[in-house]
């Protein structure tokens, strides 16, 4: 018996092991091949460099104009997180705390919103914003990320305030709290685990989204990371080697907050799943 539960162990092992090669083996081999020259690439992809060069970094850097494309990048994630979750927590507290008989309507059009893809929008999308002149701003498009990510981020706060408690919520209120103070200083914290999930979730939808910003920002002045990096391809031609340093730019600073709040980030998954 003490066997078989050592080879199921040994396997269990093994296969987690496996697992995570196959995760990272995409990344090491982009890594690995913005090290190199273009032709080194083309020859052999899965070879190590021949010695460690620096210069597709370099040249990716200063050909994407990298600070100001993360600068662009930063801004609009920061303000689009910022309002959804600003927008969706209140949102979803007036749902479930507040009996009015229209709540089950807006609930369900935020459902039915979620249905709806949003390449089926693209074309009456490019259309009328054009037309409103509200393409290739910034602004606009954290706009437009808000109210794509509201239906969702109200609908993941909604199942979790239901298992707030009203307790404390209720003697503020007897007190003669208001119910926005009511929510920020009692409720909203208690959102904390939700709020991490909802943070990891849109910031890697937004950091990494390519198709909206391709079709709302058209000058180079306003270009993300993803739509800078894209034009290393070309019709003819692909600066492999510069792509591939432009990626590993572009995970960096997702990597580098991962870091910073790892903790925080898995604390606050484990308590979302228990809740």
């Amino acid at each position: 018996m003490m066997t078989k539960r050592r080879l199921v162990s040994v396997g269990k092992h093994i296969s987690a092991i496996l697992f995570m090669v196959f995760m990272l083996l995409p990344f090491a081999l982009v890594l690995i091949n913005s090290l190199k020259p273009r032709i080194d690439i083309i020859k052999n992809p899965l070879a190590l460099p021949q010695s460690l060069s620096l210069a597709n970094y370099v040249k990716a850097w200063t050909t994407m104009k990298f600070g100001h494309v993360l600068f662009n990048t930063a801004y609009i994630t920061a303000f689009s997180q910022i309002l959804l979750i600003v927008f969706g927590a209140m949102l979803s507290y007036m749902l479930v705390r507040w009996n009015w008989k229209a709540n089950k309507y807006i609930f369900t059009l935020l459902i039915c919103a979620m249905i709806i893809p949003f390449q089926s929008l693209m074309i009456p999308f490019v259309s009328i914003f054009g037309k409103l002149g509200l393409m290739n701003s910034r602004t606009a498009l954290i706009f437009f990320y808000m109210g794509f990510g509201l239906p969702m981020t109200t609908f993941m706060y909604h199942g979790f305030m239901k298992g707030v408690s009203k307790e404390m919520e209720e003697a503020a209120l007897i007190d003669g709290c208001s119910h926005f103070y009511c929510f920020w200083k009692i409720v909203f914290p208690n959102l904390k685990p939700i709020t991490t999930t909802i943070l990891i979730v849109n910031i890697l939808w937004i950091w990494n989204d390519f198709l909206l910003p391709s079709l709302v920002l058209i000058k180079d002045k306003n270009r993300t990371i993803p739509l800078s990096t894209f034009y290393f391809f070309g019709e003819y031609t692909a600066e492999l080697g510069l792509a591939m340093a432009a990626l590993i730019l572009s995970v960096l600073p997702v990597v580098v907050i991962y870091l910073f709040l790892q903790k925080q980030i898995v604390t606050g998954v484990m308590d979302g799943a228990i809740k």
